[in-house]
């Protein structure tokens, strides 16, 4: 039997996961124009926002995932994916410091939490995130951001294994190509997570 909305992401056991949306990915600086396009068409920032908006008027924890390069590149695997090969060609790719690793002011305040990775495309591995959840005794994680060609999928499948619930909102993700991003989400994210819209979520949020 498929668990209500309003009980799986209640609130008092509930955390909001905001997967990358950095200025130099879906912002002013993005390096991935297709993706900030699609992004930008779907409302993605816009929705996000209003989730999370409604996570700090119920009391939900917000984190944000980012992800950044340090300028020596340690603790950043570049040598085992084409890639991250690839992306750090440029010297200032998310490069920490710089404005390209700053959470899109929309989406962003100041008592969320942040998670940073310097490995990788998902937000557990190599990170403290697992713990920060579980000292804030959260069952369920709520998934935004970017992207369903990586980012998202990685987060759900390693939520899952870890023995979190995963919601998903598919107005607040994108891929590129978008068919391929809503490919993903029908098929891929279905199997590990319950999918819902921002406003479905804000209306869940608002009755707590």
């Amino acid at each position: 039997m498929a668990i209500e909305l309003s009980e799986l992401a209640r609130p008092a056991h509930t955390a909001l996961l905001i997967m990358e949306v950095q200025r130099g990915v879906a912002g002013d600086l993005a390096a991935f124009p297709d993706l900030a396009r699609i992004c930008a068409e779907r409302g993605v920032v816009r929705n996000t926002a209003r989730a999370a908006d409604a996570a700090r008027g119920a009391g939900v924890p917000v984190v944000q995932c980012t992800a950044a390069f340090r300028a020596d590149r340690a603790g950043s695997h570049a040598d085992n994916c084409g890639f991250i090969r690839n992306l750090l060609r440029d010297p200032d790719h998310m490069r920490e410091g710089t404005g390209a690793v700053e959470v899109v002011p929309e989406v962003a305040a100041p008592s969320d939490l942040e998670s940073r990775r310097y490995h990788g495309f998902s937000p557990f591995t190599g990170t403290s995130l697992d713990t920060l959840l579980r000292s804030l005794r959260v069952r369920t994680v709520v998934a935004a951001g970017l992207s369903l060609n990586l980012g998202i999928p990685g987060l759900c499948l390693e939520a899952v294994n870890l023995g979190y619930r995963v919601v998903v909102l598919t107005d607040a993700v994108a891929g590129i190509p978008a068919d391929y991003g809503d490919a993903v989400l029908a098929h891929t994210v279905s199997l590990l997570a319950t999918r819902t819209t921002s406003a479905q979520l804000a209306q869940a949020w608002g009755k707590a």
